[in-house]
């Protein structure tokens, strides 16, 4: 059915008094809503309802192959990293010295490490660990730079050029050789440490994707309606700025949560990230490198879960960058 023509004296005549910011807010959702369907050819939607860009993204995913096998490989991990005992009814901190490099046994599928301890039950306890550093860093490093890049690019001026400033600082610090020193000086045995590392030099990737984002969101027509109908600043921002300026960021952290579970096991494999009796995959790796030639088998099995791993999370952030990106659209 074709649409009926625009009729500005109707619209502007709606607006009565104290109806302007309200309008101001409809102007933004209609703006991220596409009437008749997606603008990939993906059919019309259903009658009287218009796809929004996340019900558009989702749709695009579930019929995406690449999302599909990244997020079953990741559910996966997610279930054994809370229930481990599931596929591994062993102790991974039970050891038999009379065992050490020995190779695949019966009960024993990856066979023994130098220390006599089961490779299998120690591959999948690790993945409790990865997840864990690459799950926290990612909430963590997102919440940060979100919030202090969107409030740089929102309000600009002294504060912006603050901001600017000190990710330069920050993007000139090499990240293991700052690992080795700010690591290297922490005896603590839990996963905290080095979250707080990845956080500390996480932050400012995603602060600069958010403000850049929050700048490109905050001129678009829409918001600058509703500032000129007098809408405050807070609801401008939650309202119509962050809702359209939040995909790349989410696009960037899920991506950069394969980097983090990689980083984790660089830093344990240099001795300064996690440490014994933590099961680390990382750790594993540092533990079976001096056996290589011997015993191969301690190396390739923590590292092929490590790859699967960083792999699947990137496929993920591919697919949802992807499906957010408006430039494929």
């Amino acid at each position: 059915m074709p649409e009926p023509p625009y009729e500005p004296d109707a619209t502007i005549s709606a607006v009565g008094a104290g109806g302007a910011t309200d309008l101001a807010m409809e102007e933004g959702e209609t703006l991220e809503q596409r009437p008749g369907g997606g603008p990939r050819g993906t059919g019309p939607a259903e009658p009287g309802r218009a796809r929004s860009l996340w019900s558009d993204a989702w749709h695009d995913l579930r019929r995406n192959p690449v999302f599909i096998i990244s997020g079953l490989v990741i559910t996966f991990l997610v279930v054994i990293s809370l229930w481990p005992s599931l596929i591994a009814s062993g102790n991974p901190l039970q050891c038999d010295l009379g065992k050490a490099q020995e190779g695949s046994q019966p009960g024993h599928p990856f066979g023994f490490d130098g220390q006599g301890c089961d490779v299998y039950t120690r591959t999948v306890y690790g993945a409790r660990t990865s997840v864990t550093v690459g799950v926290c860093a990612t909430l963590g490093v997102a919440l940060l730079g979100s919030v202090l890049g969107g409030l740089a690019g929102f309000f600009g001026g002294g504060w912006d050029a603050l901001l600017s400033r000190i990710t330069d600082v920050f993007f000139g610090i090499p990240v293991v050789l700052g690992g080795l020193v700010f690591l290297s000086v922490i005896t603590s045995t839990t996963v905290w440490p080095v979250i707080g590392f990845i956080v500390l030099l996480g932050w400012p990737q995603i602060a600069r994707i958010a403000r850049g984002s929050v700048i490109t969101a905050k001129q678009n027509d829409y918001v600058q309606a509703a500032r000129a109908l007098g809408a405050s600043n807070a609801r401008m921002l939650l309202r119509h700025v962050t809702p359209n300026a939040i995909a790349p960021v989410i696009v960037v952290a899920t991506i950069a949560l394969g980097t983090y579970i990689s980083l984790e096991a660089t830093l344990s494999y240099l001795g300064v990230g996690l440490k014994p009796p933590t099961v680390s995959w990382g750790i594993d790796l540092s533990a079976a490198s001096p056996y290589v030639r011997n015993a191969p088998h301690m190396l390739l099995w923590p590292a092929g879960a490590l790859a699967i791993t960083v792999l699947a999370f990137i496929m993920l952030g591919d697919a949802v960058r992807d499906a957010l990106d408006p430039k494929l659209r």
